[in-house]
């Protein structure tokens, strides 16, 4: 072979002189290897034949690896190595024992094997060691190496080959369990403090984020929450929510059992009247809670003061030490009644003297209501002006409408009770009283101005000055229209001129008028609608049996339906505009009765006597044709009258009397 090689080189030297020197060098040193290899190959293959082969098959150990079938029997084949089966089941149960069996999803107990900042390694007996957050051990800074730790085996080996596992998990899973056997038998627990939160803290227990509310932190209220976080805190489960999943813990309910009998001995020192010093617990805005020294008392807002008191925090502070008087306590319930004015004499006592009705008094408004104002003329001693005592005006009307907070006012005294302290003052009795001479003001048929204050059924109540009042009955608003109610007729606010009609200064009582203004216009209607006169109307609506009809003048008639019936044998409708005659007029009533049906009716008879003209009678002579024309004359004046011609009526009425005072005889 070297020498094909030597062969090969040569051939290349002849036919490449180029790289004759490389070929040449290359080609030796195989050949050098070669008789290297060769070398060595020989010294071992002189070792081998030197010893004697092993024969694993050999003929002579065929029935030691034979079973009885002639198959080889593998199991005594592993047996050759000097053990027996029992040794060999010893050392693979020994060896099997060194190893834990393990399954994910399970909480198994590891030991930490190291810890560092970050990392802590425990060993759960597996081919490798679990690594857990330095964070998960949060709880317990006295972690070291050695403590026995529950995990939970999450992965056998992750994605690296890694064991995974986790502190926190499993806690998780033995934490309910810890957390119900708590509530049961009262077991304080203890608790890190991880944030706070609204109305409370949130503590880490047993690896549950529980909550600590603001109330159940301290028996005193606690108005900063952040000094807790991240202590510990000794604590005790109060409730439980096992569907939402949370849990309410109290470190008030470890203070409160020891307070408990230090309370006992507090309250059964207790007596009424008993002075003390107390420390301000809490304030509201009902009263002060005040600390007695393990039991707690309520000065009600009433009590701080024996003047008014709109805030508790102008009277007192928090964290202040002050004097208190016990007023009452209940032993079963645990409450306390205490009080501050009491500890200084009622001021009704140092100005009782001065308080005597019709005594002027100055006093500063404190507070308003509806009904009125309540005046404080001395510290603690207060007076109800009442709104009716405000002003002599009858009308309903509001303290605010007269006085305002802080304002300072004169008034008299006009009741006092001295058992209850009260007072009770007046403001309109130190103005002139307006009913004085009311018969010179406001004498009987006088006319004025009034203002309209309110509407009734009946009529309109008009002020004619501060504090006098005056009814207009409904009767008395129009001498024309037919008003329903008085709001068809004015609005509040409004001016009318008005008559007084009747005075009674006694009851201080005014009947007024306002129709009375004018002269009443049926004197002069009564010659214009007479009965069979005829006037031009138009129907505005039906009520019932009857239809209303607008006459001149503003005026409004009744017709029948029956005397709706036209010529034609059709009815009038609304709307319709025709003539009609006066049959029934009621000054009193203010009542006129017109139908359309005796017009033509009226007509017919008067063609027919025309057509037969009766008899005369003896006493009748030739005048009787001027009387009928006269009569004639005035319908047809009265039907161009307006409204503005009520003189000129008035007039021919006075014509029609005398031309019948001459002797002639007046018209059928």
């Amino acid at each position: 072979m070297a020498e094909s090689k030597r062969v090969k080189a040569e051939e290349a030297e002849v036919n490449d002189p180029i790289v004759e020197n490389t070929a040449l060098e290359g080609a030796e040193a195989a050949a050098t290897e070669v008789e290297t290899t060769e070398a060595i190959a020989e010294v071992v293959a002189e070792e081998i034949e030197a010893e004697e082969p092993l024969d694993l098959f050999s003929t002579a150990d065929d029935e030691l690896y034979l079973d009885s079938n002639g198959d080889f029997n593998w199991d005594a084949y592993e047996a050759i190595g000097g053990y027996s089966e029992d040794e060999r089941k010893k050392l693979d149960k020994v060896y099997d024992d060194t190893l834990s069996v393990i399954a994910e999803k399970e909480v198994v107990n590891g030991t930490v094997v190291s810890l560092n900042k970050k990392e802590v390694v425990i060993n759960i007996g597996f081919k490798s060691e679990g690594v857990v957050a330095v964070t998960e051990f949060r709880y317990n800074p006295d972690l070291k190496v050695g403590d026995v730790v529950p995990v939970y085996v999450e992965q056998q080996e992750d994605k690296n080959g890694q064991l995974a596992v986790s502190h926190k998990t499993a806690r998780m899973f033995s934490a309910w369990g810890n957390v119900n056997k708590a509530l049961e038998t009262g077991e304080i627990i203890k608790g890190d403090v991880k944030c706070r939160t609204k109305g409370g803290l949130i503590v880490d227990v047993f690896g549950i984020e529980a909550f600590l509310p603001g109330s159940q932190i301290d028996v005193k209220p606690i108005r900063d929450y952040d000094q807790y976080v991240g202590k510990v805190m000794e604590l005790k489960v109060v409730k439980i929510n096992s569907e939402f999943k949370n849990v309410v813990v109290s470190h008030k309910a470890l203070i409160e059992a020891e307070l408990e009998e230090q309370k006992k001995v507090i309250m059964a020192g207790l007596e009424k009247g008993q002075v003390l010093e107390g420390v301000v617990k809490n304030i509201t805005t009902y009263g002060v809670f005040v600390d007695l020294g393990g039991v707690d008392g309520l000065i009600h807002i009433t009590d701080l003061s024996w003047g008014r008191v709109n805030h508790p925090e102008e009277i007192v502070q928090l964290d202040a030490k002050i004097n208190v008087v016990i007023l009452d306590f209940d032993d079963d319930k645990k409450r306390i009644a205490l009080g501050m004015k009491q500890l200084s004499a009622h001021p009704w006592e140092a100005i009782e003297s001065q308080l005597e009705i019709g005594n002027k008094i100055m006093g500063k408004v404190v507070m308003l209501a509806d009904y009125g104002a309540f005046v404080e003329i001395a510290a603690g001693v207060e007076g109800l002006i009442h709104v009716s005592e405000m002003s002599w005006s009858t009308h309903l009307r509001s303290a605010q409408d007269f006085l305002k907070v802080g304002q300072e006012v004169e008034c008299l005294i006009l009741a006092v009770d001295k058992d209850e302290r009260k007072l009770s003052l007046g403001m309109k009795q130190l103005t002139q009283d307006p009913w004085e001479g009311i018969e010179t003001r406001f004498p009987v048929e006088s006319k004025h101005k009034a203002k309209v204050r309110a509407f009734t059924t009946f009529g309109v109540f008009c002020e004619l000055a501060e504090g006098i009042d005056g009814l207009i009955h409904i009767s008395d608003l129009s001498w024309s229209k037919k008003i329903k109610h008085p709001s068809e007729f004015c609005a509040i606010g409004d001016d009318l001129e008005v008559v007084v009609l009747e005075l009674d200064k006694d009851n201080r009582r005014i009947s007024l008028g306002h129709k009375q203004v004018e002269e009443n216009p049926w004197d002069v209607f009564e010659s214009v609608f007479t009965e069979g006169s005829k006037h031009q109307g138009t129907i505005i609506k039906k009520e019932g049996s009857h239809c209303i009809v607008a006459l001149p003048y503003g005026l409004e008639g009744f017709c029948l339906n029956k005397n709706l019936k036209k010529e034609d044998g059709s009815n009038l409708k609304v709307e319709d505009t025709t003539d009609f005659i006066v049959v029934e007029f009621n000054k009193n009533m203010r009542k006129i009765g017109v139908s359309h049906t005796g017009t033509w009716k009226e007509e017919e008879a008067g063609s027919e006597a025309t057509k037969k003209p009766r008899a005369k009678k003896p006493n009748e002579g030739g005048s009787s044709t001027g009387d009928s024309s006269a009569v004639k004359a005035v319908n047809a004046q009265v039907e161009k009258s307006t409204l503005g011609d009520l003189s000129v009526l008035a007039n021919l009425k006075d014509k029609m009397d005398g031309k019948s005072s001459e002797g002639e005889p007046a018209a059928e």
